[in-house]
């Protein structure tokens, strides 16, 4: 029989209803001198019933900065209070809310070259655009459209004007970021560590930011249920047995599941041994959670750690390059049944990694190419070898 306080469930917060967080700590981890910009930030689930486990992301919905809302609200000669209607919204939104919270004003796409060709009054601005979208300019359209944002493109075709409404129907939605957690529960329940890399580059002679990461490291008030977020399960997970080796390979921002695993596996007491593959720009200032791993070292529960420092020698070293000075010993722990993980850069570093480690099968293990390649497939298939990257 079920009594009537088992039909009263909690709030079920997903990405369709995300839970209002507040940020609890933020602070920076490189040290004054650093090129990089990396934050540690700690967010508040407490009263969420949101259960998190190490390896899960959290998915952030940001804001846009509102300094560059109201730029674009002036060069579109639009007020800040005409109201639209948007996709999954109940009631009209003021336009300044919908274009700080809800839709996208940065690099667009063909279809919103297409729109503004639809809505200019002058000519040359249409035609000029027509050429744009042609199936020859492709490359120079790509081109067009990295180097600028929705601001950006209003100047160069003042002709165009769009209604309110217009501009709201062509914007795409303002999308959430997935974080990997940095973070244990059974040390930090109710609050969320993120490893954060603030971006900031330069386009176009005007200066950009990374949408998410500059709002929760600046415009995200402190202690302000205003941030909101859901959990992003993941297949990124410690080995069932807490006895089996670990090896975690996650130079910059990778780091994060892996502080996470580490305080799991301290919590918990787990036998096996832990290895870390960590590397930046710098020691000096870049060394992200530093101090925690050399005290880790110290107390016995991080068995062998391999720093590579890119930029502390004339010759560049990478975390690839640290796997193949350790050949023989990773293949060891690999043949004694170690877990083998990797998180971070998808374009260069995990595939460089994956590379050290098909080498690693032939130098160290004495197989053929073929004989490596279905070792690390067979890694895979067993979960032995985990990929979280980006």
């Amino acid at each position: 029989m079920t009594n009537e306080m088992d039909t009263e469930t909690a709030p079920v917060y997903t990405k369709d209803n995300p839970f209002l967080s507040s940020i609890v700590d933020n602070r920076s981890l490189n040290r004054p001198g650093s090129m990089k910009e990396t934050r540690h930030i700690e967010v508040s689930i407490a009263g969420s019933d949101l259960k998190y486990e190490a390896g899960d992301s959290l998915g952030v919905f940001p804001a846009n900065d509102p300094a560059a809302v109201d730029e674009l609200l002036q060069v579109a000669g639009l007020g800040a209070d005409e109201e639209v209607t948007l996709p999954r919204h109940d009631e009209p939104v003021p336009l300044r809310e919908a274009l700080i919270r809800c839709l996208n004003i940065g690099q667009q796409t063909k279809k919103f070259l297409q729109a503004l060709a639809g809505h200019t009054s002058d000519p040359a601005e249409k035609r000029k655009l027509d050429a744009l979208v042609q199936p020859a300019s492709r490359q120079e359209m790509m081109e067009f459209l990295s180097q600028r944002e929705v601001v950006d493109l209003l100047k160069v075709f003042p002709g165009v004007r769009f209604t309110a409404q217009q501009l709201a129907d062509q914007l795409k939605r303002l999308v959430p970021r997935l974080y990997s957690i940095a973070s244990s529960p059974w040390v930090y329940p109710e609050v969320v560590h993120l490893t954060v890399a603030v971006v900031r580059y330069r386009t176009n002679n005007r200066d950009r930011v990374g949408v998410c990461s500059t709002y929760l490291a600046e415009r995200a008030s402190m202690h302000r249920p205003e941030v909101p977020v859901f959990l992003a399960k993941s297949h990124f997970r410690l080995p069932d047995d807490p006895d089996r080796d670990i090896i975690m390979v996650g130079p910059g921002t990778g780091i994060a599941p892996f502080r996470a695993f580490l305080q799991e596996r301290i919590s918990l007491g787990a036998k096996g041994r832990n290895w870390l593959f960590f590397g930046d720009q710098r020691q000096e200032y870049d060394y992200l959670y530093g101090d925690e791993f050399e005290r880790y070292r110290e107390e016995g529960h991080l068995n062998k750690i391999s720093l590579a420092f890119s930029r502390d020698q004339e010759h560049k070293v990478y975390v690839q390059d640290r796997m193949l000075e350790e050949s023989r010993t990773l293949w060891e722990w690999l043949q004694g049944g170690a877990y083998f993980y990797v998180c971070g850069d998808a374009h260069r570093m995990a595939k460089d990694v994956d590379q050290a480690l098909h080498q690693i099968a032939r130098e160290s293990g004495g197989m053929t190419e073929e004989e490596a390649a279905s070792h690390v497939k067979l890694l895979r298939k067993e979960r032995r070898y985990q990929r979280d990257v980006y």
